[in-house]
C-alpha cells in the first residue's frame, strides 16, 4: 500500500503535545510517532517527506468566506486601504485608463472604508465623487463590509431613482438635503445596483474560483466553508453546476463546503427538493460538500447598519438596518428545522444576535441544538448574551481579524462597557461555547496568520494598542490554532475525522516557516507555509 511518511517535524497533536512523524495512506493519517517507528511502518515503497525540523499544524479551515469573490477581487480595481475620497477616485480612474475593456459594462469594485480616510473629509463618498471618474457608464464602489455602496449618477439614472422614489425593503438609498438620491445605498438597497452589472460568464467564474483556491492553499488553508451560492456573482444553479464539474475533473484540491443563500421558505424548499443540501447528490463529499442555509439578519458595524439594542452613540436615533424581520427569520428557521438543515446567520449588532438566538431557540428540540445552528461574526455582545449562546450550544464563527479595524471604531459606536464584552474570543469558550475562526474574505484577506495574530495579541497590524485591546479577551496560540482547525471542523460536523493530526483523521496539514508556538506573538502575522498537504498529497510548496 502506497503511503507518505512525514518525518523530522514538530507535529502538533494537542496542547503541549507534539510528535516528529506521521504516516498518511489513502488520504488519512494511519499512525503518528517518532521518525523510526513511522519509517518502519511506512515500508520501502512509501514516499518520504522531510519536514526539516519545522512546525506542522493541521490544515486551516476558514469557517466563513466567499471564495469566488476572493478570485474576483483579484481582477478588480483595488480600492482597499484608500486614505481619502480623492485617492479612491484616482485609483479607479487609473484602473479604467489601464483596463479600458473593463468599462464596457461599468466598474464595480469593493474595499473602501471611510474610517481609514486620514486626508480630506472623513465621510462616505457620494455620486458626485464618482462622477469625477465617469458619467458615461455605471460605477458602483462598495464599502469593505459589502453592506454599503456608492453609485455614480449614471447608475442612478439607469435605476430610474429620483426624489420621492419608494425606499427598498430591508435597505435604503440615501438622499441629500434636497431629497435627491446622493448615491449611497445600504443593505438590500445595494441589490438593484448589483444587477446593473452583468455577471461574469462561466469561464471567468471558473478562473476566479480556481485563482482564489490557489491563493488559499498557498496560505495554508485546506478547507473553506464558503458562501458563494446565492450571492450576486453568479446564478445559484450555475454555480452548483460549475463547482460540481470542477471537482469531478479533479481541478481543485481545496476542500469546499457550500453555505447556501435562500430568499424564502419556498425557495429553501425548492433547493432541498433539488438535492443541494443532500450529501448523496455530491460525488465526493469529502472534497465538495453541502452545508448550511446562510442568512443575513443585519448589516455592518463600520457602516452603522448592524442592529443595536441601544442604537449608535455616535449617530443618535440610528439602530441599524434589519434585513430579515422576526417573522421572516422564524419561517426560514422552521422550514430548515423540518428539512433537517443547519442554519448560519450573519449577525453583528447585539439586537441582531439576540433576535437570531431567539429564533433558533423556537425551533430547538428539547432545548437542544442538534443541527448546530450558528452565528457568523457575533461581534457586539454583553455577558448575559454570551452566557445564553454558550448555554444553548450555538457555535460562533468568529473573525478575529475584524478587530484590526473595529478596535478603532467600536467604542465610539457602542461605548466602553459594551465594547469590553464584545469580540469575546476568550470568554465565550471559557463559558463552554463553541467557536470557529474564519476571515469573511474578501472582506479581509483569507491569509489565516494575520487572523491568528489578531486573536492572540488583540492588536492592529501596526501593533496598537500596547498590551492589546481589552486584553482579557486574548487567547493563547493553542486555542487560536484549535479554533481554526478542530473548531471549524465541529461546525461542519467533522470533528471526529478532521482538524487534528491523529490516526483516522484526514491527512490535511501545513508545514510552517516559523514555529507559531514559540515565536514572538508579534511575528505570527508574518508566518507563511512552506508546504500545504491535502489528503496526504502535497498541493503547495514555497
Amino acid at each position: 500500500m502506497h503511503g507518505t511518511a512525514f518525518i523530522n517535524g514538530k507535529i502538533y497533536i494537542q496542547r503541549d503535545t507534539f510528535v516528529s512523524a506521521l504516516l498518511a495512506e489513502n488520504g488519512r493519517i494511519t499512525q503518528i510517532g517518532d521518525d523510526k517507528s513511522i519509517l518502519a511502518a511506512a515500508g520501502k515503497d512509501a514516499e518520504i517527506v522531510d519536514c526539516g525540523g519545522k512546525t506542522v499544524i493541521p490544515g486551516l479551515n476558514d469557517s466563513h468566506m466567499h471564495l469566488l469573490m476572493v478570485g474576483r477581487a483579484m481582477e478588480r480595481a483595488d480600492i482597499t486601504g484608500c486614505r481619502s475620497v480623492d485617492e479612491l477616485v484616482e485609483r479607479v480612474r487609473a484602473f479604467a485608463a489601464a483596463h479600458p475593456e473593463a468599462t464596457a459594462h461599468g466598474i464595480h469594485s469593493v474595499g473602501w472604508n471611510q474610517d481609514l480616510f486620514t486626508r480630506g473629509e472623513k465621510r462616505l463618498p457620494t455620486r458626485w465623487d464618482l462622477d469625477r471618474i465617469s458619467t458615461e457608464y455605471p460605477i458602483a464602489l462598495e464599502r469593505v463590509c459589502g453592506h454599503v455602496l456608492t453609485a455614480n449618477s449614471k447608475a442612478i439614472e439607469l435605476l430610474g431613482l429620483h426624489r420621492g422614489s419608494p425606499q427598498f425593503e430591508g435597505g435604503t438609498y440615501e438622499t441629500d438635503e434636497t431629497g435627491e438620491p446622493n448615491g449611497v445605498f445600504t443593505e438590500n438597497g445595494c441589490n438593484p445596483v448589483h444587477r446593473l452589472f452583468p455577471p461574469p460568464d462561466e469561464a471567468d467564474c471558473r478562473r476566479m474560483f480556481l485563482r482564489g483556491a490557489e491563493y488559499a492553499l498557498a496560505h495554508g488553508i485546506t478547507s473553506v466553508q464558503s458562501n458563494d451560492a446565492g450571492t450576486s456573482v453568479m446564478p445559484r444553479e450555475r454555480f452548483f453546476a460549475m463547482t460540481d464539474d470542477i471537482y469531478a475533473r479533479g481541478e481543485c484540491p481545496l476542500r469546499y463546503r457550500h453555505q447556501i443563500c435562500a430568499s424564502s421558505p419556498e425557495d429553501l424548499e425548492e433547493l432541498a427538493k433539488a438535492g443541494f443540501f443532500d450529501p448523496a447528490r455530491y460525488r465526493d463529499p469529502e472534497r465538495l460538500a453541502p452545508g448550511p442555509l446562510k442568512l443575513f439578519k443585519d448589516g455592518s458595524l463600520g457602516g452603522r447598519t448592524a442592529t443595536m439594542r441601544q442604537g449608535y452613540l455616535d449617530d443618535p436615533g440610528n439602530y441599524g438596518v434589519e434585513t430579515l424581520t422576526e417573522a421572516q427569520m422564524d419561517a426560514l428557521c422552521r422550514t430548515a428545522d423540518r428539512l433537517g438543515i443547519q442554519v448560519v446567520t450573519h449577525v453583528i449588532g447585539d439586537k441582531a444576535i439576540e433576535d437570531t438566538v431567539a429564533s433558533y431557540e423556537r425551533v430547538f428540540r428539547g432545548g437542544k441544538n442538534p443541527l448546530r445552528h450558528g452565528l457568523i461574526h457575533c461581534q457586539i455582545t454583553d455577558r448575559p448574551l454570551l452566557e445564553r449562546i454558550a448555554r444553548d450550544q450555538i457555535p460562533v464563527f468568529y473573525q478575529p481579524i475584524f478587530l484590526d479595524y473595529d478596535m478603532h471604531a467600536v467604542i465610539s459606536r457602542c461605548g466602553e462597557a459594551l465594547s469590553s464584552t464584545s469580540y469575546a474570543f476568550r470568554t465565550l469558550p471559557a463559558l463552554g461555547g463553541r467557536v470557529a475562526y474564519g476571515t469573511d474574505s474578501p472582506v479581509e484577506d483569507c491569509n489565516p496568520f494575520p487572523n491568528l495574530y489578531a486573536a492572540v495579541t488583540r492588536k492592529d497590524k501596526a501593533g496598537w494598542p500596547e498590551g492589546g485591546f481589552f486584553p482579557a479577551e486574548r487567547v493563547d496560540v493553542f486555542d487560536a490554532v484549535d479554533a481554526y482547525t478542530a473548531g471549524s471542523a465541529y461546525v461542519e460536523f467533522r470533528e471526529k475525522d478532521k482538524g487534528r493530526l491523529r490516526p483516522g483523521y484526514l491527512a490535511d496539514l501545513v508545514v510552517l516557516d516559523t514555529d507559531i508556538f514559540t515565536c514572538d506573538p508579534m511575528e505570527i502575522g508574518r508566518i507563511l507555509p512552506e508546504m500545504t498537504v491535502v489528503g496526504g498529497e502535497i498541493v503547495y510548496r514555497k
